[in-house]
């Protein structure tokens, strides 16, 4: 765990703190918002319920779009990205028994990287941590938020290793602390309005101790339901599985589970599956929200504590990273230079890409699952959709912009 600022009380003093800033939440939004800040030499708190060596190892995204990753490097966090993470060109589709190479890279010049999450939350808290000086606490319990609405906002949270209760002051928070964390439900709920999408289908995760079985990201449209594969290292693979929402993952032993992935990733001329044990299953049931505005106050929320993108597009991590790059640069600007148009502009300016991926997640749902729906309609729609992705220029280089993301200069 990093010091406390020299320019703070003594932690263990019992005299309430200040920091310009405190963020909550350490994931990719908090850590980069945090790291921003450090480098324009602010002052912050970063509190995290988890330890350090869960919130390194904990398995979620994998999949950064490029102005992202330039987004990330510009600030000086991309080293090790960049160093190690694959670069992927092109996709595959898989349906009635065929297989179709989408080359997005051929069509727009950009790639994705493939680089998992837990290794950039890993790369990002050690940044923040260990070079940058950044003070943080891990394993806080009962974090509550004080004064959104008055220029003297304070957090208040349990120390794990005494028990105690502190208060710490700032001048604003950051609200990364994801769906389910205190942030947004700090919210006022007559201030702010949310924007709810529920799909009615499953998503069965899975993390597979095996080598990949495909040099791409591959996506299985079977009437049975949807599969994908997913790279994510030359040892572990992602897998996906539509199932019925609500599921229980015992319901697929792992007999089950690699009988389905072969069923609906069949297609002729595919390498065989590789199997291994699998080290995760969990269900997903498939949902978007937007919270709107991403502001009350002095809070600031940031990533899926504002917005969540369901993993079907890939664009959660991504638009977590954008907040952070328009949040860590409002913050810093306004503290260093008292500038304040980048917070006000804030939420509008995040909201806009934000509903740009909401739009693009129903329609490429609609591809993935439109053929086990059941309904003749729909089957007949998404085969149309396919048709024309794969045999038009137009709509083949739209679709890739989308999937791939606009370029930002963030």
């Amino acid at each position: 765990m990093a010091s406390a600022s020299p320019h703070s009380p003594d932690p263990d003093s019992g005299a309430p703190r200040h920091f310009p800033v405190v963020v909550v939440g350490a994931g990719p939004a908090g850590l980069t918002v945090g790291n921003i800040l450090r480098a324009a030499s602010v002052e912050c708190l970063v509190l995290e319920s988890e330890t350090r060596e869960f919130i390194e190892q904990r398995p979620r995204a994998g999949v950064l779009e490029e102005w992202a990753m330039r987004g990330l490097q510009r600030r000086g966090l991309a080293d090790r990205l960049l160093e190690r993470a694959q670069v992927h060109s092109e996709c595959e589709f898989r349906f009635a028994g065929e297989r179709y190479r989408f080359g997005y890279s051929e069509l727009t010049g950009h790639h994705h990287f493939v680089y998992p999450q837990p290794l950039l939350v890993t790369d990002l808290v050690r940044e923040y941590a260990d070079v940058r000086g950044g003070d943080i606490r891990f394993g806080v319990r009962e974090v509550r938020l004080h004064g959104l609405d008055t220029d003297r906002p304070s957090v208040s949270y349990t120390r794990p290793e005494t028990g105690r209760r502190d208060v710490v002051h700032a001048d604003f928070v950051a609200g990364c602390d994801g769906a389910r964390g205190v942030t947004r439900a700090s919210l006022p709920p007559e201030r702010v309005h949310v924007s709810r999408h529920d799909y009615g289908i499953g998503w069965l995760a899975l993390l597979a101790e095996a080598p990949p079985s495909n040099d791409c990201v591959v996506f299985g449209i079977h009437p049975d339901g949807f599969a994908g594969h997913m790279v994510r290292s030359p040892e572990v693979t992602r897998y996906y599985l539509e199932c019925p929402p609500g599921d229980d993952p015992d319901n697929w032993p792992h007999e089950r589970v690699w009988a389905e992935l072969r069923q609906r990733l069949a297609a002729a001329g595919a390498p065989p599956l590789t199997e291994g044990r699998l080290i995760e299953k969990r269900v997903l049931d498939m949902h978007n929200y937007v919270v709107e505005p991403m502001r009350f106050g002095r809070l600031f929320l940031a990533g899926d504590a504002a917005h969540l993108a369901a993993p079907i597009a890939a664009k959660g991590m991504n638009l977590a990273l954008r907040d952070a790059f328009l949040l860590g640069d409002g913050l810093a600007a306004y503290v260093t230079k008292g500038e304040t148009g980048g917070l006000n502009r804030y939420s509008e300016a995040c909201l806009g890409r934000v509903w740009d991926y909401q739009e693009f997640s129903p329609w490429l749902c609609e591809v993935y699952h439109g053929t086990s729906s059941g309904d003749p309609y729909r089957a007949g729609t998404t085969r149309a959709r396919l048709r024309r992705v794969f045999g038009s220029p137009a709509a083949a280089t739209a679709f890739a912009e989308q999937y791939l993301g606009k370029d930002s200069a963030l």
